[in-house]
């Protein structure tokens, strides 16, 4: 099985702005995702981290990306395809409230 990265964006006038009924399944569907052994995390506040040829380190406050939406939450999703991800990635929370979902294939280190 391949790994996947999700990042979900979205905010919270897409998410009031969506009917209850399709919020709750797609929490609902999240936590099928979670019993499934998928790693699911809400974003909290990001730091940048430079260290330019190893000669001293930097820290940030901040996000280094920027989106017209914030970055709402992160997944990692093990799945036989990118096809399989995608289907799971769009019953989301974020997908589904006016928000969007990337989907990266991982490929780990070794």
């Amino acid at each position: 099985m391949a790994k996947f990265v999700t990042i979900g964006y979205g905010d919270q006038d897409g998410y009031d702005r969506t009917h209850a009924a399709v919020r709750n399944e797609a929490h609902a569907h999240d936590a099928r995702l979670l019993e499934a052994g998928t790693v699911l995390g809400i974003a909290g506040t990001p730091v940048q981290v430079r260290n330019h040829d190893g000669a001293g380190m930097t820290v940030e406050p901040g996000s280094f990306l920027s989106s017209t939406l914030p970055v709402a939450g992160f997944g990692i999703i093990e799945a036989a395809t990118i096809e399989e991800v995608v289907e799971l990635a769009s019953k989301t929370p974020c997908a589904v409230a006016h928000g969007v979902v990337e989907v990266w294939p991982l490929q780990e280190s070794r």
